[in-house]
């Protein structure tokens, strides 16, 4: 090869690889420093490669329950495949450095790459510039394991504080879980609109969730310990009974549950959005969610001999209330239908 040929051969390795390390290193700190709600696209890249895999095996499954024990070992797998790609993604940068800096063969660079990232110490160099390149290399390696490591327990306890909350409503709205029951829990007093510290507790987990599962999205995949629970169905659960409240129940509107009726449809939607227009993933891609259809008439009709059989006095003109059930459930129904396909979340009813 013409030497100048070999030259610029070298000079643009030296820097492609140069530009891998420091795109790896930019995504890793994006991933769990940066605090707001940026997509990282070689996360998505490797989250949705992952996704693909256990789409197939999910379809294959011929019931909820063994799809829910093949989804549940998504996000943990995911997780733990993203520094194992950031570090291969790093020592492939090395390696083209090496090479550019004349270090030796292909072979040579590899196996001083490997060495370096994996802090084995079993190749040598006589030259300070590679040596400089071998120890900042290693220092790379043990930063991006360290990286992950230190935020597993932020992901776990995220989670956690989701969960408490998703095992609570289906101790107060049944098995499986209905806006109906809980709306009926709310009336043990015989007044479902004083309620108003349950309602501020809801409106608190709803900010978390926008928080957290836009910060740090691989915690959407997360799945409920049990496979009828999810935080997706939860969601829609609390929105389903503020939604029942405000078109059914005939008495005045309560603050509070206002409030908390926004937040979700906030969170919900930011939620949503954070994962359509900014990852790329689209409902059509997605596996159809035949748990969980929307509620049509009949439903809101059992639904409304629910509550009265409950105690609860309801507006007269059902017509007028399944109207405006049906618009104010449309603030929330798109975002609710995509996560629910997003994370294969178990079906949600408001009546049964």
């Amino acid at each position: 090869m013409h030497p100048y040929l070999l030259l610029s051969l070298r000079i643009v390795t030296g820097l492609g690889g140069m530009v891998l390390v420091i795109t790896t290193l930019s995504a890793a700190i994006r991933s769990f420093v940066l605090p707001r709600n940026e997509v990282v696209r070689m996360n998505v890249w490797v989250f949705m490669s992952i996704r693909s895999v256990f789409d197939v095996a999910a379809k294959m499954a011929n019931s909820y329950e063994r799809r829910d024990r093949i989804m549940a070992h998504y996000a943990p797998v995911a997780l733990v495949a993203l520094p194992v790609v950031w570090e291969a993604l790093v020592s492939l940068g090395y390696v083209g450095m090496y090479w550019a800096l004349g270090e030796g063969s292909w072979a040579r660079c590899y196996e001083l790459s490997g060495s370096s990232l994996l802090t084995l110490g079993t190749t040598t160099t006589h030259k300070v510039y590679i040596e400089a390149l071998t120890y900042s290399e290693a220092t790379l390696g043990l930063l991006l394991l360290t990286l992950l490591l230190s935020y597993l327990p932020t992901i776990y306890q995220a989670f956690s504080r989701r969960e408490v909350t998703v095992a609570l409503l289906e101790l107060r709205a049944g098995t499986p879980p209905t806006a109906a029951r809980l709306l009926g829990w709310l009336n043990h007093d015989g007044s479902v609109q004083n309620d108003d510290k349950q309602w501020a507790a809801w409106e608190q987990w709803f900010v978390e969730i926008e928080e957290s599962h836009t910060s740090l999205p691989i915690l959407s995949f997360f799945r409920s310990p049990q496979p009828g629970r999810s935080w997706v169905t939860s969601c829609g659960l609390i929105l389903d009974t503020a939604a029942l409240l405000f078109s059914v129940v005939d008495g005045p509107q309560p603050r509070q549950t206002q409030l908390t009726f926004k937040a979700g449809c906030l969170a919900l939607n930011r939620v949503y959005r954070f994962f359509d227009d900014r990852t790329g993933i689209q409902p059509a891609s997605l596996l159809p969610n035949e748990d969980a259809p929307d509620p049509d008439r009949a439903d809101f009709d059992l639904a409304c001999a629910e509550l009265q059989a409950q105690g609860l006095t309801l507006y007269e003109d059902r017509a007028g209330a399944w109207q405006q059930y049906q618009e104010l459930r449309s603030r929330y129904a798109s975002a609710l239908d995509f996560l629910a396909k997003l994370t294969m979340a178990p079906g949600l009813k408001i009546a049964g």
